[in-house]
């Protein structure tokens, strides 16, 4: 229970702070604080058992018959990666308390970061390969809403999207890249996955798997040629540069690497696809961070480079290159992390960060001047600091993996250090100089608490460069002997291991580092340069842009070619595809035993025709009288409510009538702004035949389409199926689902699942009508559309809601109008509460309470109804999904698979045995939900009516205006 409770805590402190009010500065950060407290305390209880080499699992039921279970599995290298960002995340958490201004949302900053957090954690936790895609697309989602958390700017808006839309899309490869994988092992399994490294590597299939895993880790790390998203992500507030783009996020896909380093390494494919890209981004991110003028910038590039360095020795892939790798990636969050809050406290006290105009800032940032100093020394692999010692473990690699042939590696290696060396001289210079008179502020030194994160993170620098092997020794061993296991070599972490090859590396690449920053600063005037030598022109992000205008300008294309106002053409489309598609598809006949065909009916024959008259007569009507036809097309909706009852489906029936009698209304209530027909706003009169010919056309398609649907549903019905699943439901919904209805076991026992995806659907649909109704505002003038011509094609609609609202008024007595909605009340009740044996249900059930409330608008108005009524849709929404989710989050508490239903049966005194199943619980959160949805998207038309009502027009100019201001 402690590994759950370790991923769900950040998540409850997520929905926590999103829930204090604005003015709770303190309480949100002391909260935050809190969380990572917590989660340091949970990693500390569990390192004993972790120290004694165990893996540690949770595993929760979710699909056990497809292996896909919720797995928690923590071993040394999740520990050790946990904690560091836990670690991280408490002293950002502190750092963002006093870099955050008061007039930002600060309950939305912290609620996103820690939700962030959470889905960090359940990648570094998870067991199972399609849980960890779940999480790792979560940290997409989450560092989108922080990357973009100042959405007034448009560099922030545009660095969310682009990387959203990278790491969102290398997700999707890693997602098909981890399908492969089971569909080699066998199952999603972690464990199983990691000891089937032969049989994967020799599998057909190994190539596209590691192409694909390779896409989502590469992504992910802003690896070549994807580097170009985390530059521009520097529009987010420094905390979540220092937090996400240095420490956690861009570390996700190299962990990834790491973590699957025994399944896929070993193999020349992986070696030139990881080290091939991990050279490219080394030697490229570090080459543009020297030309950078902004110190974000630098960093973000200079991050582009250390992340290569990693992938290099991923790429490599011999065991003490996973040691070095491991090491650095602990080693860059502490230099990195710290280099980047020292940014925000340049930033923060002098409203810059432009280069060209810091300079001096020793002088009144002394202590921050220090930090930063040797941070950057870190950074830049200067002897007695943590950077240094990985980065010579990095040398080494090269050199033993280089041989005589391959000498080109090391190269690469001591030129990405002189690099290295030039960018961290060049952030430093801002401290030296005389000091700048033209900064929009006067800098001093932040408060110590904002400092003291960066202090912290310096001394770990120095701790572990000067002791490494009591510091940081036991850490590295347990991530390493648990990536590696018994292939775990034997390595020294001593700061002196005497003159060899790789200390003279790292004395080149100092010395060469130093020398190509001086040469560089005064012969190119690194302060005045505004492109970067040699590959400005192989721009990324360019190329980025190019390609979403193109996929624009495409999409414009296809609409312009396939798109129209009118809805006929796209039904003709659609109609079209229905004919042709099976007919190019359909293999030979099967040859079918047809069943006895029942004797012949008058009376249900006589409904259908009905029916079908209903449906023709609405088609007529439409052009005249769309009252009339709405009405008609009402009357096949209660034919096929009638055929579904005559057919033995009563729960088919109910709901069908029930969802006809709220769509009808909705419609109703949208009529008014449907536009007229075309044909009767403008254009050329067109001849007679003309006209003919079109609509001889659509009633062929609509016939043969009508013929085509109708031959497929008698050819499903006739044909005897040899097996069925009907009867596992018939035999199992009494004694597995306790209910005698099937229909409703079926929703809320068997398939839960799919009904709860159901749900939210309709809640996601029922928010963006009223999203969009919202900013809706009619303006017909600004259509071309004349005011006394709007509603010529239905009369009745012309009538405004309050001459509705007064006319039903007088025609029900208003003792009858209040009597109705306890009336329907009881109704709703009654039908939910017999839903699990007889037909009802919490679908049928809110679907008639909605409609008493749908009533009450209609005979009451909108003023009446809500003066009287204090509805809440919102609240609605969120508690039926929360209702319904947390049924299937007790199933996991009690060890069963999620959304698993018990019955437990109870004597009440005067009233008997009841037997309650969980499942009503989830029904009630499906009734509420279907209410709240009704009621969203009838109270956005209530309104929308209203309002036109009381300013038929508004000026096109307004509306802009109001679509664009902040909500």
């Amino acid at each position: 229970m402690l590994l759950a409770f370790l991923l769900l805590l950040p998540f409850l402190g997520s929905l926590l702070a999103a829930l204090l009010p604005q003015d709770a500065r303190n309480r949100e950060s002391w909260l935050a604080i809190a969380v990572a407290l917590g989660g340091l305390l949970i990693g500390g209880l569990l390192f004993p058992q972790i120290a004694a080499g165990q893996v540690l699992r949770a595993e929760f039921g979710w699909l056990p018959a497809q292996g896909l279970d919720f797995v928690l599995r923590l071993d040394g290298l999740a520990w050790v990666f946990s904690m560091l960002v836990l670690a991280i995340g408490l002293l950002v958490v502190l750092y963002a308390r006093y870099y955050m201004s008061p007039e930002d949302p600060v309950p939305r900053f912290f609620s996103f970061l820690l939700a962030f957090m959470g889905s960090m954690l359940g990648i570094l936790l998870s067991g199972n390969l399609v849980q960890l895609v779940v999480f790792w697309e979560l940290t997409s989602l989450s560092s989108f809403l922080l990357i973009g958390y100042w959405h007034h700017r448009a560099d922030a808006r545009r660095g969310a999207r682009m990387a959203f839309t990278v790491t969102a899309s290398g997700g999707l490869c890693l997602l098909a890249g981890v399908l492969l994988l089971g569909h080699i092992v066998g199952s999603y399994d972690l464990d199983r996955v990691l000891a089937a490294g032969d049989l994967i590597r020799g599998h057909a299939l190994y190539l596209a798997a590691l192409a694909l895993v390779a896409l989502g880790a590469l992504t992910k790390s802003a690896q070549f040629p994807f580097h170009f998203w985390l530059p521009h992500a520097m529009a987010a507030p420094t905390p979540v540069s220092s937090y996400l783009h240095s420490a956690t996020m861009v570390k996700a896909g190299v962990f990834l690497l790491v973590r699957l380093w025994p399944a896929l390494a070993g193999t020349p494919q992986w070696t030139w696809i990881i080290g091939g890209a991990g050279v490219c981004t080394l030697l490229i991110g570090a080459f543009i961070a020297i030309f950078q003028h902004d110190l974000k910038g630098l960093l973000a590039y200079s991050t582009i480079s250390h992340l290569g360095l990693i992938t290099v020795l991923i790429g490599i892939g011999t065991p003490l290159a996973i040691v070095a790798a491991i090491f650095h990636i602990l080693n860059h969050a502490t230099f990195k992390a710290s280099l980047f809050m020292a940014a925000g406290i340049i930033d923060h006290e002098t409203g810059s960060r432009d280069m060209r105009l810091l300079r001096g800032l020793r002088h009144q940032l002394p202590i921050t001047a220090t930090l930063a100093i040797v941070a950057s020394a870190a950074m830049a692999g200067v002897p007695l600091l943590n950077g240094f010692l990985s980065k010579e473990m990095f040398f080494a690699e090269t050199i033993l993996v280089g041989g005589d042939s391959n000498w080109w590696m090391s190269v690469a290696a001591v030129v990405m250090g002189m690099f290295s060396v030039a960018y961290s001289l060049r952030f430093i210079s801002v401290f030296f100089g005389k000091p700048s008179q033209s900064l929009p502020r006067d800098p001093h030194e932040p408060p110590h608490w904002m400092r003291l994160p960066v202090e912290l993170l310096v001394l770990a620098c120095l701790v572990v460069g000067i002791a490494p092997g009591l510091s940081i020794a036991p850490l590295l061993q347990l991530a390493v002997v648990a990536t590696l296991g018994d292939a775990a070599p034997a390595y020294d972490l001593a700061v002196w291991h005497g003159f060899n090859l790789p200390l003279l590396m790292s004395l080149l690449a100092l010395v060469g580092g130093v020398l190509l920053y001086r040469v560089l600063r005064r012969h190119f005037d690194l302060q005045q340069r505004d492109h970067v030598p040699l590959i400005h022109r192989f721009n990324g992000a360019q190329a980025y842009e190019t390609l979403m205008i193109r996929l624009t300008h495409g999409a414009e294309w296809l609409l312009h070619r396939l798109g129209t106002r009118r809805l006929q053409p796209q039904l003709r489309l659609l109609v079209t595809a229905l004919l042709l598609v099976p007919l190019l598809l359909a293999g030979p006949m099967p040859a079918w035993q047809i069943s006895p065909r029942q004797a012949f009916d008058p009376l249900f024959a006589a409904l259908w025709l009905i029916g079908a008259g209903c449906a023709l007569a609405a088609a007529w009507m439409a052009k005249y009288h769309r009252l009339a036809a709405l009405a008609l097309v009402g009357g096949t909706g209660v034919a096929t409510a009638a055929t579904f009852l005559w057919l033995s489906a009563p729960d088919l029936a109910l709901t069908q009538l029930m969802v006809e009698t709220v769509t009808t209304v909705l419609i109703l209530l949208g009529l008014r702004w449907l536009p007229p027909r075309l044909e009767s706003i403008a254009g050329p009169a067109q001849p007679p035949w003309r006209a003919w010919t079109r609509r001889s056309r659509d009633l062929a398609l609509a016939v043969g389409g009508g013929l085509a649907l109708a031959a497929l549903s008698y050819a499903v019905l006739v044909h005897p199926a040899s097996t069925t699943i009907a009867d596992f439901f018939l035999l199992n919904a009494l004694s597995g689902g306790g209910g005698s209805n099937v229909v409703n076991v079926l929703l809320v026992d068997f398939r839960s699942f799919d009904t709860l995806g159901e749900i939210s659907v309709l809640a996601i649909v029922a928010l963006t009508v009223y999203a969009l109704l919202r900013r809706f505002r009619p303006a017909p003038e600004s259509a071309g559309i004349p005011p006394q011509q709007r509603f010529e094609a239905d009369p009745a609609s012309r009538q405004g809601p309050a001459e509705q609202a007064n006319s039903g008024y007088l025609l029900v007595p208003g003792i009858y109008l209040r009597l109705l909605l306890p009336f329907m009340g009881v109704i709703a009740v009654y039908f939910f509460m017999r839903g699990h044996n007889l037909p009802g249900g919490g679908f049928v059930a809110g679907l008639i309470f909605a409609v008493a409330i749908l009533v009450q608008y209609m005979l009451a108005g909108t003023t009446w109804v809500e003066s009287h009524l204090k509805l809440r849709p919102h609240r609605w929404l969120g508690f039926g999904l929360l209702l319904a989710c947390g049924t299937g989050l007790a199933a996991w508490g009690f060890g069963h698979p999620f959304l698993t239903t018990h019955t437990a049966h109870v004597d009440w005194p005067l009233v008997g045995e009841l037997h309650l199943p969980s499942a009503f619980l989830f029904d009630l959160g499906v009734f509420v939900v279907v209410v709240g949805s009704s009621m969203l998207m009838l109270v956005a038309l209530a309104h929308q009516s209203l309002r036109a009502h009381r300013q038929p027009v508004e000026d096109p100019a307004a509306d802009r205006t109001d679509n664009t201001r902040r909500p």
